[in-house]
């Protein structure tokens, strides 16, 4: 956070993400009439930032950029900046994503786009580093540009504004299909599904891999109306994903996805709706296979949300930050020396540790050798250890907003649990 000497207007906010950013020396808007009226009146584009509170690359901007008193005054002086909270105001990250994505063909998280004072938007991107970096622009260079281009070429950038706007809006128009529903819908969605699919590993697709419920769940299913290929491209996928580091071995529940093919160095932050999904998915393969290994991850799952998660009062936070002490996955990771001395050596090689680590240094628990079978008391005692010596840490932060359309899904997991 930047030196509280500087206090902007998202000092007001609800939001735990916007509380965030209410230190900086960015003259920050939220959404509304208040910021958008400004830009008209000094005719000035705006600088949408949008993240969440447990965004790990926000965090990182927010530090090399948003912190820093010269890129700030920048932005102050040549733009109006408005900060959006992604899971306040999903409908503003819903248009402005798209067209990012319709710009770059990628997207995620900080979104980064600037519009017309208007609202149009004419140039995106996500994370935008604080100088040239990896085939990235530097922040203050893209700043920069953007103010040349809005003073000089402006009669463009509007026109490409516009453009875009009408293109997203033909996108988003629905029309009638009067095709019917066959099963060879369902046979060709199985084999494009099939054609991704990694056999060593499980998932669909390279490196980062995301736990994908639906799709899982689609295989489920697909199994259940006779397609024998089904069910080992979803066994598959879900051992390999309970063994991993995406898995918490020791808190339980998932993290948000793996940066690796294997699923073992996750991205840290964990999400109240990830995780009541693939509490449900797990259920349902317990269901369809009356596998008991699959159980275990359902409990462990609602064990770890119901600890961590819920509010005293009832209903659930939204998510658990990647970072804690500024570090990413400070919290989750250990030291070899720390394993040995709270599990000893067998158990920590169990857990797929070794002196060297296998992250930087540090080891990220998984379970090279499968998921714990039944019985296996020695190595839950282990970690119900390292779980006691774990708490001594200084945990992630907790976004402490309650949705409502997240609380569904998670009710909607432990009941069908239950």
């Amino acid at each position: 956070m930047s030196d509280a000497t500087h206090t902007n207007r998202l000092i007001d906010a609800t939001s735990p993400y916007l509380l965030q950013h209410a230190h900086n020396p960015v003259d920050w808007y939220e959404w509304g009439p208040e910021a958008l009226e400004r830009a008209r009146d000094e005719d000035k584009p705006i600088l949408l930032s949008i993240g969440y509170s447990a965004c790990h690359w926000c965090h990182v901007m927010a530090h090399e950029s948003f912190e820093d008193p010269a890129t700030a005054a920048f932005m102050n002086e040549h733009f109006i900046p408005i900060k959006v909270d992604r899971e306040e105001r999903p409908d503003v990250d819903a248009v402005y994503m798209d067209a990012v994505q319709a710009m770059t063909g990628h997207g995620g998280w900080p979104l980064t786009a600037f519009l017309t004072p208007s609202g149009e938007p004419f140039y995106g991107g996500t994370y935008f580093p604080p100088e040239d970096r990896h085939g990235l622009p530097g922040f203050p260079k893209v700043l920069a540009a953007i103010d040349e281009a809005w003073r000089e070429r402006r009669d463009r950038i509007t026109e490409d504004g516009t453009k875009l706007t009408q293109a997203l809006s033909r996108g988003l128009a629905m029309t009638e299909s009067h095709d019917p529903l066959t099963d060879a819908i369902l046979t060709d969605a199985l084999r494009s599904i099939a054609r991704t699919f990694d056999p060593e590993w499980g998932g669909f697709g390279p490196a980062p891999k995301f736990p994908q419920p639906s799709t899982l769940e689609f295989l489920l299913h697909m199994h259940q109306r006779g397609h024998p290929d089904a069910l080992h491209m979803a066994t598959t996928t879900l051992d390999k994903m309970a063994a991993g580091g995406i898995h918490d071995q020791v808190g339980g529940g998932f993290h948000r996805y793996s940066t690796d093919e294997r699923w073992l160095v996750p991205h840290f932050e964990k999400m109240l709706y990830d995780n009541a999904q693939l509490a449900r998915l797990y259920l349902h393969a317990w269901q369809v296979t009356g596998e008991p290994r699959y159980r275990s991850v359902v409990q462990d799952t609602l064990t770890y949300l119901m600890r961590d998660l819920r509010h005293p009062a009832g209903g659930f936070f939204s998510s658990q930050d990647a970072d804690s002490e500024g570090i990413e996955g400070k919290f989750y990771v250990w030291s070899w020396d720390e394993l040995v001395e709270v599990v000893g050596e067998p158990d920590a090689r169990v857990l797929g540790a070794g002196p060297r680590g296998n992250w930087d240094g540090t080891n990220v628990l998984w379970r090279p050798d499968g998921v714990t079978a039944p019985g296996d008391e020695e190595v839950r005692a282990g970690i119900d250890r390292l779980d006691a010596a774990r708490r001594a840490r200084v945990p992630p932060a907790t976004d402490d907003k309650v949705l409502a359309s997240w609380l569904a899904r998670s009710k909607n997991a432990r009941a069908s649990a239950a």
